[in-house]
């Protein structure tokens, strides 16, 4: 026990303090995103996965914290994941090319014996398609790491209702390197993610999961991933119902994100935070409980009906900025003095 609060207040320290020091290569190299006019460097991902790996590997080193065969080989696909996200950052790259490199890795890390073939194929399916949504909530600032390392906590708990140990020390190594990255992150962002650390995140909370149901009930098993990763994959479903009801391309960036159309709403950019983690947090709660039997697998409809609320709620609402009446009315009595004024000089 106290091993693990050492390692998690290491973690969030060496995270907090590699995203405020990588801020200068990040602009220097171009690894930045544009946020409010201006560039935002993605420090933080190199620092969240960074952070994660060598904690947990110097502990199980040190005998402190053994991870496990399986887990360490997690570990090291995810770095792999999160070094596909750092080329990703540096030069834009085909859509395909990451969720492929993202579907090898996670073939690796399978356990396909306790699965079997066929829901181990589905296992890497899901995987690769929770990384990839886990990535697009990285739009706004605090987004990503709140949802994050909420969900680092969920399954955590779950892995721990199993008895593995060195999984749940994992998980919560990554939520206190997300919680030193938020300290930069949190509104107004200095640093931002990027796609190195959202897929690094996504993979490891996707591949855990995926680790803690290997064996058990399909029915409750998918309950139990969908719940851990509800808010991503009402994100992911609501980007694609919106474009394709506008009829554009689904692989086509456009600031019609979760995020973006709370924020359309009118909604502080701190709430836009705050509210998808507390969804992401009834999520695992419930996640958690039909993991151990608490609920039955049918709670995670509730979950479900939840997300298609919000999402038929919002997929309607306009993304392109606007002016109000007042503001047009503004600039044109401001054209006709500038006419006016001309004439006459």
């Amino acid at each position: 026990m106290l091993y693990g609060i050492a390692a998690a207040a290491t973690a969030l320290l060496l995270s907090a303090l590699l995203t405020g020091v990588l801020r200068v290569p990040a602009l220097r190299l171009g690894i930045t995103d544009r946020r409010r006019r201006r560039p935002l460097p993605l420090s933080g991902g190199t620092a969240v996965a960074l952070a994660t790996v060598l904690v947990a590997a110097g502990a199980d080193a040190a005998g402190l914290l053994p991870l496990g065969a399986g887990v360490g080989r997690m570990a090291v696909a995810a770095g792999c994941v999160a070094l596909l996200g750092l080329a990703a950052d540096l030069r834009r790259l085909r859509w395909w090319v990451t969720p492929a490199g993202t579907a090898v890795a996670a073939g690796f890390v399978v356990p396909y014996g306790e699965t079997g073939v066929a829901a181990g194929v589905a296992a890497v399916g899901w995987i690769v398609v929770a990384t990839a949504a886990f990535r697009a909530l990285d739009h706004a600032d605090g987004l990503a790491g709140t949802v994050g390392a909420v969900g680092a906590f969920g399954v955590a708990a779950c892995a721990t209702a199993e008895l593995m140990d060195g999984l749940a020390a994992l998980l919560g190594v990554l939520a206190a390197a997300l919680a030193g990255f938020l300290l930069h992150n949190w509104f107004p962002a200095r640093a931002g993610l990027g796609a190195a650390g959202a897929l690094f995140t996504g993979f490891v909370l996707a591949s855990s999961a995926v680790f803690v149901r290997a064996g058990q009930g399909i029915g409750a098993g998918a309950a139990v991933l969908y719940a851990l990763t509800a808010i991503a994959c009402a994100d992911a479903a609501l980007v694609v119902l919106g474009r394709r009801l506008d009829r554009r391309a689904v692989t086509r960036g456009r600031p019609d994100h979760l995020g973006h159309r709370l924020r359309r709403l009118g909604l502080a950019p701190r709430a836009v935070a705050v509210l998808p983690g507390a969804g992401s947090a009834g999520g695992a709660l419930v996640a958690v409980c039909v993991h151990t039997g608490r609920l039955t697998p049918g709670a995670a409809w509730w979950v479900a009906a939840a997300a298609a609320v919000l999402v038929l709620v919002l997929v309607r609402r306009p993304v392109t900025p606007v002016f109000r009446p007042r503001q047009r009315v503004d600039s044109a009595s401001s054209q006709v003095s500038e006419q006016l004024r001309v004439r006459s000089g």
